[in-house]
This record gives C-alpha cells, sequence and structure tokens, in this order.
C-alpha cells in the first residue's frame, strides 16, 4: 500500500498510456511519401541532363567566357568552331578561301650577248623567240579587281630588273602582267593583268591586333611548287631589321616586320600571310638564310603595305623628298681606313670592308640577290634619292668607290657622318659637293645614310626647307636647301 491513494504520484506508466503518448509525440515529425506524377519526372530529367550538359561544356571549353568564341583583341582570329563543327577544320576553310587568288610571278629578263644557257627555272634563252629568259620566280596574290583589271601585290625584289612579267594562276593559266608601280625602300610591287574568268580576291586583315603565338599560314611558290602552303605561329608582332638597299652590305635602311616561324623559301616572297580568318595580315618577304638557322622568317605587315599600295595605284611611286646626295658613311670610310693601314695598302685600291655575318636576311626569291648572309630585300642599287651610296660605295669585289684619305680632311673628335660622293639636285644647287661631311640635318646629328633616310622620310616633307649642318677642308659650314620630289631618270 502506498504514501497516497492517488496514482498521481506513481512511477508506474500502463502501456497503453505510454503507447498513446509516443505516437501523439511522433506524429508533427512523421515524413510524408512523395508521389511521383510523369510531369514531375520529366521536369527532374530535363534539370539532370542540362547540368550535364554544362558541366562537359565546361571541362572541353573552359568557364567564365561569357560568349561561344573568344576574341579577346577586336579583330584577331577567333577560337571557335567552324560551320562544320570542327575546329581542325578551319586552317583548311582559311587556305580554300585565299588559294585561288594567289599566283606565281615570273621574272623575264633580256638574255646577255652571246648566252646560250637558260634561265633560272632551266627553260631555255629565247625559246620563244622573245630574246628573255625567266631570270627569277615569286609570288604575288589579287587583292583587288577594278574595270576588268585584276591588280597583284608582291615584293618589289621579285620584279626587279624585269623586261617582262608574267603571272601564273592556281589552276595552270599564264598571263601577262604590267608592273603599275614599285618602291624599293619598302620592297613593295603593284602588277596588273587581265581579269577575265577571275572572281577570287583575297581580303586584307588587321595585322595591328595579331599577337605572339597566334596561328598563320603562308601561301606561295617556294622553288617553283605553286600553289604551296606552311603553318606556323607569330614569333613576334613586330621587328625591326636593318637592310642593304644598294646590296653592298651596308645597312642603310630599317624595315619593320612581322617574324614567323612557318617555312618561308625561295619563291615565297610576295606571296600572302594570312590568318585562319583567311585574311591576309602581311607579305612574305624575307628569311635568315644562313646553315643552321631554321624557321626565322618575316613578312612586311598589312598595315605598313595598305598606304604603299594605295600611292602606287594612285602614282606608280611612293612620293618622298629628296635631298639629291649619294653618300658613304664616315665611320665605314674609317674602318676602311684602318684596315688599308694595317694591310699596307690604301683605301682606293677596291678592297672590300664587307665581312661575314650569321644574324642577316635574305630575300626569299629567285636567283639575283647578292651573297647568301647578307640582309637583302632583293633591290640592287640605288639612285640618288634621300641619300644612298653609289652602286659600289663602301665595299664591294668590283666596282668600289672609295674616297682618297689625302682629299679627305677632318677635324680632331669628327667620327661620325656621312661623306657625300655626288651632289645632284637641291643640294647641288645648294653648293654640296665631293668630299663633304654632313653631320646635322636640322640640328639633328646624323651619324649615317640610315639616319639621314629615316630622318628625312619620317620628319620632312615635299617642298619643306632643311638645315644642313657639313664640314668642308676641316671646316664647319651651313646651309639650307629645298626638298624636292624625285623625278624619274
Amino acid at each position: 500500500m502506498s504514501l497516497f491513494d492517488d496514482d498521481f504520484y506513481s512511477t508506474r506508466v500502463s502501456r497503453r498510456a505510454r503507447a498513446s503518448f509516443l505516437a501523439g509525440k511522433a506524429a508533427p515529425f512523421k515524413r510524408r511519401r512523395l508521389r511521383w506524377t510523369p510531369a514531375k519526372l520529366a521536369l527532374a530529367s530535363s534539370a539532370a541532363g542540362a547540368a550535364v550538359a554544362v558541366l562537359l561544356f565546361g571541362l572541353f571549353a573552359g568557364f567564365d567566357r561569357g560568349d561561344h568564341v573568344v576574341s579577346a583583341v577586336a579583330g584577331v582570329t577567333k577560337v571557335g568552331m567552324n560551320e562544320s563543327g570542327d575546329p581542325l577544320e578551319k586552317t583548311i576553310t582559311a587556305a580554300a578561301k585565299v588559294r585561288p587568288a594567289v599566283v606565281s610571278i615570273i621574272n623575264e629578263q633580256a638574255v646577255p650577248a652571246g648566252a646560250a644557257g637558260g634561265g633560272s627555272g632551266g627553260s631555255g634563252a629565247g625559246d620563244d623567240g622573245s630574246g628573255l629568259e625567266q631570270a627569277a620566280l615569286g609570288s604575288g596574290f589579287i587583292f583587288e579587281i577594278v574595270k576588268g583589271k585584276a591588280h597583284i601585290l608582291t615584293n618589289n625584289h621579285v620584279i626587279a630588273d624585269a623586261a617582262a612579267v608574267k603571272a601564273v594562276m592556281s589552276n595552270g593559266d599564264t598571263r601577262e602582267a604590267k608592273i603599275i608601280g614599285k618602291d624599293e625602300i619598302t620592297d613593295l610591287a603593284v602588277l596588273e593583268m587581265d581579269a577575265r574568268g577571275i572572281d577570287a580576291v583575297a581580303k586584307f586583315g588587321e595585322s595591328d591586333d595579331l599577337r605572339a603565338g597566334q596561328w598563320v599560314m603562308a601561301i606561295g611558290n617556294p622553288l617553283g611548287l605553286s600553289d604551296s602552303l606552311s603553318m606556323g605561329i607569330v614569333s613576334k608582332t613586330k621587328r625591326i631589321i636593318p637592310v642593304s638597299l644598294s646590296q653592298d652590305g651596308n645597312y642603310d635602311w630599317e624595315q619593320e616586320v612581322i617574324q614567323i616561324d612557318a617555312s618561308i623559301n625561295q619563291g615565297n616572297s610576295g606571296g600572302p600571310l594570312i590568318d585562319l580568318d583567311g585574311n591576309v595580315v602581311g607579305i612574305n618577304s624575307m628569311k635568315i638564310a644562313d646553315y643552321g638557322v631554321e624557321g626565322v622568317g618575316f613578312a612586311i605587315p598589312s598595315h605598313q603595305a595598305l598606304p604603299i599600295v594605295d600611292s602606287l595605284l594612285k602614282y606608280g611611286k611612293v612620293k618622298r623628298p629628296y635631298l639629291g646626295v649619294y653618300t658613304m658613311d664616315l665611320a665605314q670610310y674609317l674602318a676602311q681606313s684602318a684596315a688599308a693601314d694595317a694591310a699596307g695598302s690604301s683605301p682606293g685600291d677596291g678592297k672590300s670592308s664587307d665581312g661575314d655575318s650569321g644574324d642577316d636576311a635574305q630575300a626569299g626569291d629567285g636567283d639575283g640577290g647578292g651573297p647568301a648572309g647578307g640582309l637583302e630585300p632583293g633591290a640592287d642599287g640605288s639612285s640618288p634619292g634621300a641619300g644612298g651610296a653609289l652602286p659600289g660605295a663602301g665595299g664591294g669585289d668590283s666596282g668600289t668607290i672609295t674616297v682618297p684619305r689625302s682629299e679627305l680632311q677632318l677635324p680632331d673628335g669628327v667620327k661620325d657622318g656621312v661623306i657625300v660622293l655626288q651632289a645632284v639636285g637641291p643640294a647641288q644647287a645648294a653648293g654640296l659637293k665631293l668630299n663633304d661631311i654632313i653631320v646635322k640635318l636640322d640640328n639633328q646629328p646624323v651619324s649615317s645614310t640610315l639616319e639621314l633616310r629615316k630622318y628625312l622620310y619620317g620628319k620632312k616633307r615635299i617642298g619643306d626647307a632643311i638645315a644642313v649642318t657639313y664640314y668642308r677642308d676641316g671646316k664647319k659650314a651651313a646651309t639650307t636647301l629645298k626638298l624636292e620630289e624625285k623625278t624619274e631618270d
């Protein structure tokens, strides 16, 4: 018997009461079974499929692009699928777009008297009775068709000294071509031929938008193998290289080029360098031609070529200010004199001051260039313009023009400048003459023919006045002259 009659305080609980209590307590947390209807199943399946598709796309294409095509810089080659959906087809599509517009250029020259051999391609001299033979091969491309005429862009050195020029299309059709204009400084030339049956035209792209590592293709006629393609990357978007316009081994100009590792061989000169959208971004021009050197080629950027092309179409040439002096670098003369003293001879005995260099570039076409390893855009000889060496000036195995030391008087400390070998036009009218040493233009020091040209072409225009400071017989003098436009010889 318990202390209290009431069971309220009892610790014993009946089984029925316990079961009722637990059932009531658990009821609020009881899970409900989800009923799957056909609509819910379809929605879930769609969501899962979309999630898997996004995951796979992210793994293969990368996340956080914001668009289906990658284009970090406006105008550069886009990385994405072509119409077939295969990114590897992009090179084939780009090449097919340009190849029909690419032509082979044949440079024909007069057969020397008494010559019996054939030209560079093995063709006989004068086989067609024209008295001409194939002297060099190169490439070019049609960039526009105007009034039934197809205009072709190529290198100046490809058609240098040509008596006749022919263009061979990709289908083998050969047509006569006419030289519309050419420019030795930039090494560009424009040709014209009948456009009958031609509808393929290459389009220019923006070379300024190229990036290092971007894929490019070179199309041309290497070694006479027409319609050939090579592929590589842009090694450097802008490189400045020195060139010898007179082919005498003395650098008297600088060229801005695109450096590429696509194969550039003899005959490729003048052909297009294209991006993977099939746009022309450069004109293949030169390569490093030295033993043990591979994959170093150069192309003239399209943004540099277009203004020259416009001028050639309009005037047949590029108008530049004309000073009217043939020159020789003073530093070269002093080096020649030192070598002559060491050999016990005089600098006027015809010895060459040229040296071998493993870092020079050579024109990438035909036969007729200077020595291998020399920097050769293909121009041969210079004419009096801004200033340039006479053919043979400053070295060479034949026809070397030198300045006798007895006639050249130098004050102490003068080591840089350009020696006047001949004055014509404005320079002659201003009183400049042989053995004058030009040291300044408009108070800007001038130490070489290269610097003289760069200042004239970059800072002055036709009709401008220019002050020339020079030494004559060891005494400083100055004169002012008016720059003219050079007339054809």
